[in-house]
């Protein structure tokens, strides 16, 4: 598996982040999910339970639970059907199904209805990692040594569940119900479900006169790593301080739902905030969780606090899963005007799980040859304005009866008049001029559901120019493939396939303001410039620290490991991140790399949301090879496509020991390509699709030296050696300047 810099870790390391928000369970595999579901069903064949704490309102001589709201999204029917059968099963005290008393409510939709998402009082869509720790506090973090107030930002989807039950609450405090049970749509019940609501409903009882006087009881939930802090209130109830993650299932009163009201805003996630107004509120929970999630679901939730919590080391792996979408409906072929809805349309067709070919005028004929005669063994799933394609629309019509057409153009009528008839007959989706770039009609089309992300905006460099390989392209040495991920970005290996080779958009230049250019020789650290970390990532065991980062009497810095106790860590690391973000152009850096095994000197280019990085790397163990590496995830800025642990790595022969003496080693960047040089000589290329899109959204710019968990990647790590000290004389910057790039989450992007 790959950390940040392309680094393989071993798969025993990732732990899976169980208890940190709702629903983030493990997807279970084919056979575990079957199994799974005949589970869920043949639960339902059995006899059905009872519940006496649920009571007609009408019955003033009772106090008990009414009605059920279920949370469910219109976009997802089938779980309401699933948690409706559920309700089905249970009795009331009368003796009637709890499904006669559900009311559905229609949930805020991150992906459909984005404008309700913000502009309310009700929530304040930053929290904290200090936030985070209160609920699951970290006894082997040292917290102090981090910013525990730099804000996160709540992803959509937070903010839309915490809309939905903020929402409920309001209905429940209009409302005459003394208790109202509040439902997610991906639970199940426990067999003893009836026993233990019935056993705590009396016990509270007698406790409180007759009247549960709580605000609030939890149904459902998962304790914290360690154990929530509690107090038992009776046999079968306790009162939580803190620690609780889900908000799945729980009995709300209306004195409780008034209370919430009034502690409003929601800071951040709900399950993480609610738990902020544990001493606000009477707030009590079964001494076991009797709803439980459903496994065979895949959250539709997206997590703002894992890439955080990954970074200072409290869990590896956060969001490195593999992508598991894979579209059924194939190919797809769009046709229409050139510019950025075509591009646009490309990159959709990316996050939703299809191989799109995008934006060249012609492909590889081998590729060519395959769709013309309709057979499956393409590199594709998808194609999207590529003019060679046009004059064979009606035979791909007929060579593929079951494909999907989309056709783009400014005004209704114009695309009749593109196709010339030759999609008659075809599934074609046809969107004109200013229609929204929603998600909505794409994915009937299509036939898939969206993913959590905004649909894209993409910046259209012009149509590229496919050519046959260049000389240089020729003359780089032979690289040896490493184990790669598998995604829908990553072609897999073929004989046949070497990428897309492309000519450079020539309206590139124009599309930025300027340049970055600088020589740095590291003689002063310029804070402007230059930040010196002090967090970790998934796979390093040491943690990054400033003062490892040491000025050299003879010019540039020293990155050093050293063996010390630091509570998330037992060594410590060195890291040099640019503060600023490049767009293409090249980097290079003067470098002699540590020979120590199981350390890694990098040099690499970064991002997030989406995950994207083009590395050079040099292992302890192996000072005489070289390690380059590219990750792609599709989507525009802030879209949490960061996918994949192994990345597309290749190992180059050096010809010598790069922990000896300084060399040059060097990343040039463009839309269409990826070359990599050492000491002025191209040693290795990159072109489109070989084997994934070249990264195409800002990056920083990093090198550092660090200890793998992996001795796959460097060996065993030498402990005895330690410390070890990679150096670093000069680094060097000719590149675009992304940071003067204006409102650059909604500026359109190349793919």
């Amino acid at each position: 598996m790959l950390g940040i810099g392309g680094s393989p870790i071993n798969k025993s390391s990732i732990v899976t982040a169980v208890s940190f928000r709702m629903n983030l369970s493990k997807p279970l595999r084919m056979v575990s999910r079957l199994l799974y579901s005949l589970f869920l069903q043949g639960r339902l064949h059995l006899q059905r339970q009872q519940c006496l704490a649920f009571v007609s309102h009408s019955d003033v001589r009772q106090t008990g639970i009414d009605p059920i709201f279920v949370i469910n999204l219109d976009r997802q029917p089938d779980r309401w059907t699933a948690i409706y059968r559920e309700l089905g099963h249970i009795m009331d005290a009368a003796g009637n199904p709890l499904s006669e008393r559900a009311i559905r409510y229609s949930a805020c939709d991150a992906l459909t209805n984005p404008d309700e998402l913000f502009g309310t009082a009700d929530i304040t869509p930053y929290y904290t990692l200090g936030d985070q720790l209160f609920v699951e506090p970290q006894p082997d973090a040292v917290p102090d040594a981090f910013d525990l107030e730099r804000p996160i930002r709540m992803s959509d989807a937070e903010v839309a569940i915490a809309r939905s039950h903020i929402d409920i609450w309001k209905t429940i405090a209009t409302s005459d119900a003394s208790y109202t049970l509040v439902l997610e749509d991906d639970v199940w019940f426990g067999h003893d479900f009836g026993q233990l609501v019935d056993q705590a409903w009396s016990e509270m009882k007698v406790a409180n006169c007759a009247r549960p006087a709580f605000d609030m009881l939890y149904l459902s939930y998962q304790e914290v790593r360690h154990g929530a802090p509690k107090e038992f209130v009776s046999k079968t109830v306790f009162r939580p301080e803190r620690g609780l993650w889900y908000l799945s299932g729980y009995v709300l009163s209306k004195k409780g739902a008034l209370l919430l009201l009034e502690l409003l805003p929601c800071r951040g996630p709900v399950d993480l905030w609610i738990n902020h107004m544990f001493r606000e509120m009477d707030v009590r929970a079964l001494r076991r969780s009797v709803i439980s999630q459903r496994l065979d679901l895949s959250s539709t939730n997206s997590y703002s606090i894992l890439p955080t919590l990954s970074r200072i080391g409290i869990i590896d792996g956060g969001n490195t899963a593999l992508f598991q979408r894979r579209p059924t409906c194939s190919p797809v072929f769009a046709f229409g005007a050139s510019g950025f809805r075509m591009s646009s349309l490309a990159m959709a067709l990316l996050m939703l799980g299809y191989r799109c070919c995008s934006d060249f005028d012609r492909i590889p004929e081998c590729e060519l040859d395959s769709l013309l005669n309709g057979r499956t063994d393409r590199v594709f799933d998808a194609y999207v304005n590529i003019e060679s394609l046009v004059p064979h629309a009606r035979v791909l019509t007929q060579r593929f009866p079951h494909a999907k057409f989309i056709v783009i153009d400014e005004v209704a009528g114009a695309a009749e008049a593109l196709d010339g008839g030759a999609l008659e007959g075809a599934d074609v989706l046809r969107l004109y001029g200013e229609t929204p770039n929603t998600w909505r009609g794409l994915c009937e089309h299509l036939k898939v559901a969206p993913p959590i992300a905004p649909y894209p905006s993409v910046r259209y460099f012009g149509q590229r120019r496919y050519r046959s390989a260049s000389v240089d392209e020729l003359t780089t040495r032979p690289a040896k493939q490493l184990r790669h991920d598998q995604s829908p970005w990553i072609v897999e290996p073929r004989a046949s396939w070497k990428g897309i080779r492309a000519s450079a958009f020539n309206q590139m230049e124009a599309s930025f303001s300027s340049r970055v250019i600088f020589e740095d020789n590291l003689a002063d650290i310029q804070p402007a410039r230059w930040l010196l970390r002090n967090d970790t990532f998934p796979g390093n065991l040491g943690l990054f620290r400033p003062a490892n980062v040491i000025p050299q009497l003879s010019g540039g810095l020293s990155l050093t490991v050293i063996k010390e106790p630091l509570g998330v860590r037992n060594l410590s690391a060195a890291a040099v991140s640019s503060r600023s973000n490049f767009l293409f152009g090249r980097f290079e850096v003067a470098l002699q790399a540590t020979n120590v095994p199981g350390l890694v000197t990098g040099f690499f280019l970064h991002r997030e949301s989406p995950r994207q990085e083009i590395d050079v790397e040099i292992t302890g163990n192996r000072p005489d090879r070289l390690l380059v590496n590219v990750f792609y995830n599709p989507g525009s800025e802030g879209a949490k496509f960061d996918y994949g642990y192994r990345g597309t790595p290749v190992s180059i022969p050096l010809g010598f020991d790069a922990s000896k003496t300084l060399h040059r080693f060097a990343i040039e960047w463009d839309p269409c390509f990826v070359r990599w040089f050492v000491d002025g000589e191209l040693v290795h290329c990159r072109v489109t699709w070989g084997p994934t899109p070249i990264p195409h959204l800002p990056m920083t710019l990093h090198v550092n030296t660090w200890p793998t968990r992996s001795h796959e990647l460097a060996g065993r790590l030498a402990l005895r050696a330690l410390p070890a000290s990679a150096i670093v004389r000069r680094i060097s910057v000719d590149s675009f300047n992304a940071d003067t790039r204006p409102q650059l989450a909604s500026v359109p992007e190349d793919i």
